[in-house]
């Protein structure tokens, strides 16, 4: 029998406020002088049999955004699993829906030019062609016979029968899905009909894959450096894309599924529904904890913070909260100094000044919280004048990388300090 065969995976929105007070307590504990919590060996890691099993290949974080110009309607949306497998299974996502979510059908099959599928096969959940999914909740399809090979894309087809007023959606894919008109259109090969383009990710939150030897994965969460704005849109070179490129170069043991968890507006310190989404610590059941095969989190945040005129102590709190729950929850931690940027109040001399402290702190003593430490602001700064992007890593705006600049910060990552992949080199475990 195939790991969780068979099972139907319904889980409730785990409380916002639950999260926000695991971290205030988090950072009463930092504030009161405790120790930080040591690194322990992942649990993933522990529990390691390379035997076949799920595991995360594809992830996209997701906030609140009107619903209402899909109901009715066939979304057809292009995923780049990072990891191969035998059979998949899609995560849907109504956790921010204000009323049911009803999927009365569902595809996936290989991309073709444009929004084309090549043999696009039936999804269903609990045995049934249609998923009721009620607010707050996701599912699981069940495990279909597709096969995933890391880096070839996917077209996942859905059919938005009911759609609340409110939705889960990734805002910002860089990558174009697709909109039909009225109708039920998953098993349609052709284009035909989806005459309206998203940037965006509606309810699809996740494609696990069934494999052999499951890889570690290696979970990067934060704001729009992570998100990728100014990578190239469908030319998967953001950060993350890159550190996954980097991993599987560097071979033996080193090559790890990368996930992207970004938001862009997305602070550390408070959620912003409308424009950045929850914060880290809020969205960490959803986007950390429920994600199998999560063995490394990288933490790359803090800009919007400083725009919105977060003090450097209240950010120094906020990371070391992070890092406590990452290692009590059997995870490897990395923390990011934050880059500099010449734009949206990020110049002021007192958000300059909050930023070299954290980045201070970060340099002298982060490693007493984390695994490692990622300067960012040292790969991408320029050395002429460290408080702007170097211009030729710049993407234009003064805030994003360039795919120069997100190569710069993938080259910066310590890749030997990651967990690894033991099944690649421990064939009999």
């Amino acid at each position: 029998m195939r790991p969780d065969d068979g099972a139907v995976r319904w889980r409730g929105r785990r409380g916002a406020a639950g999260a926000a007070v695991l971290g205030t307590l988090l950072a009463g504990l930092v504030a009161a002088g405790c120790a930080p919590v040591p690194s322990v060996v992942p649990a993933a890691a522990a529990a390691t049999t390379c035997t076949p099993g799920w595991t995360a290949a594809w992830h996209a974080a997701q906030q609140a955004v009107p619903g209402d110009s899909l109901a009715g309607r066939t979304l057809r949306m292009v995923v780049r699993p990072g990891a191969a497998g035998e059979e998949l299974r899609l995560r849907l996502s109504n956790r921010h829906g204000d009323g049911p979510l009803r999927i009365a059908a569902m595809t996936v099959g290989a991309t073709g030019p444009g929004a084309a599928v090549t043999r696009p096969v039936p999804l269903t959940v609990g045995g049934a062609p249609v998923a009721d999914i009620p607010a707050g909740a996701e599912a699981l399809t069940d495990p279909a016979p597709v096969a995933a090979a890391a880096g070839a894309p996917l077209t996942v087809s859905l059919f938005l029968a009911e759609v609340p007023r409110t939705i889960g959606s990734h805002p910002v894919a860089m990558r174009t899905a697709w909109l039909s008109g009225p109708g039920d259109r998953t098993a349609a090969p052709d284009a035909a009909g989806f005459d309206t383009t998203l940037q965006s990710w509606p309810v699809l939150t996740g494609l696990e894959v069934l494999a052999a030897r499951p890889d570690g994965a290696v979970l990067v969460i934060g704001d729009s450096l992570v998100d990728g704005v100014g990578s190239t849109p469908g030319g998967d070179d953001r950060f993350p894309d890159q550190l996954a490129a980097r991993l599987s170069a560097a071979g033996g043991d080193r090559p790890m599924t990368v996930l992207n968890a970004g938001l862009s507006r997305n602070q550390l310190l408070q959620d912003d529904p409308p424009a950045g989404g929850d914060a880290p610590s809020t969205r960490w059941d959803d986007d950390v904890a429920a994600v199998p095969g999560v063995r490394d989190v990288v933490l790359l945040v803090g800009t919007n913070d400083l725009a919105a005129g977060a003090a450097a102590g209240d950010l120094v709190a906020g990371l070391q909260g992070f890092a406590q729950r990452a290692r009590a929850a059997g995870l490897r931690v990395f923390l990011t100094t934050i880059p500099p940027s010449a734009s949206g109040g990020r110049a002021t001399p007192t958000a300059v000044a909050a930023r070299d402290e954290v980045n201070g702190w970060l340099r002298s003593d982060g490693r007493r919280w984390a695994d490692g430490v990622i300067d960012a602001a040292a790969a991408l700064g320029d050395p002429g004048d460290p408080h702007r992007l170097r211009p030729d890593l710049d993407s234009g705006d003064g805030l994003h990388p360039s795919p120069a600049g997100y190569w710069a910060l993938a080259a910066s990552v310590p890749v030997g300090e990651l967990s690894g992949s033991p099944c690649r080199v421990s064939p009999d475990r």
